[in-house]
């Protein structure tokens, strides 16, 4: 991180946005809070996601990840630090049982400029995914192609979702071990159609941090029960693997992450991502002829 980000650790109420208020005083929610915001402009700065005047759609599940997205960007805006206008946006999506009220009533009580749209995905989705089968895949296709149009809808030039670096971590194993390739959830994507940036400010937050902080803050979290009523998820799957690495060594995740910052095109088996037909050895460079030492790729 560039700068640190100066929070008053003893301001009251009036002093801080209304998202925070009823924040608790303790200095172990001070440092996380103070980390969230640090972490979350550091990513922001990182991949060059500001375009000053700008306006962002910030998508709003109702789970502790997007709240905590939600409040991070609004803190970084009131402190001057975000200059874009910000729209949280509900896509309620027809499942049976959501509380349709909860997200409506707590962003017009703390003043968050909101639109909530109604779409019934899940009666497509349940139509058309075969019983035992995961729905997640085209639920995300539906509910991504309603968000683009709102976007462009409301004048946004970007969606904002609240992904984090484990998320990141889990698509990308989620593709080498099911998808073949190596790939994950870049914190800064354009559409395919070029007229929206993908946003994921969150990409540098750790989940568990997204837990704490809406559980600290008792943030109406609403679960997704679509999903989360299927076993054998294959992301649930890998979700445990990491757990259990970073059980075994503690900051896996944080090296794993770490790695997916570092790539080293020349040591990747991928003839499209290096030319290494362009790799001739040139005896004139040897040590014995009195040329410069050349670099040499060697296994891993």
């Amino acid at each position: 991180m560039r700068d640190e980000i100066e929070i008053d650790d003893d301001s009251h109420d009036e002093d801080i946005h209304p998202l925070f208020r009823g924040a608790p005083s303790s200095t172990e929610f001070r440092k996380l809070r103070k980390r969230l915001v640090r972490e979350t402009r550091a990513a922001i700065e990182t991949y060059d996601m500001i375009k000053p005047g700008d306006r962002w759609l910030v998508c709003l599940s109702g789970g502790k990840d997007s709240y905590t997205l939600l409040a991070v960007l609004h803190e970084l805006k009131w402190r001057g630090l975000l200059p874009v206008e910000l729209l949280a946006c509900n896509l309620d999506q027809g499942q049976p049982g959501f509380p349709a009220t909860v997200l409506p009533e707590f962003l017009t009580e703390r003043g968050v400029p909101h639109r909530i749209e109604y779409q019934d995905t899940y009666s497509i989705v349940k139509e058309k995914v075969p019983e035992g089968r995961t729905y997640c895949a085209l639920c995300s296709r539906l509910r991504r192609g309603n968000l683009y149009r709102i976007a462009r809808e409301e004048g946004c030039s970007a969606v904002v979702l609240g992904h984090h670096r484990d998320d990141i971590l889990e698509t990308f194993f989620m593709n080498l071990f099911h998808g073949g390739r190596l790939a994950s959830m870049p914190p800064k994507l354009l559409n395919e159609e070029g007229d929206l940036n993908v946003l994921r400010p969150l990409a540098f937050i750790a989940e568990a941090d997204c837990e704490r902080f809406s559980r600290a803050m008792n943030y109406p979290v609403i679960p997704c029960d679509l999903c989360g009523s299927q076993e054998g998820l294959q992301r649930m799957q890998v979700k445990k693997l990491l757990d259990e690495w970073e059980s075994r060594a503690p900051g896996r995740r944080n090296v794993m992450f770490r790695a997916l910052m570092n790539v080293r095109p020349s040591h990747l088996p991928d003839p499209q991502l290096f030319d290494f037909a362009s790799l001739i050895p040139n005896p004139s460079n040897s040590k014995d002829s009195g040329g410069a030492d050349v670099p040499v790729l060697r296994e891993l």
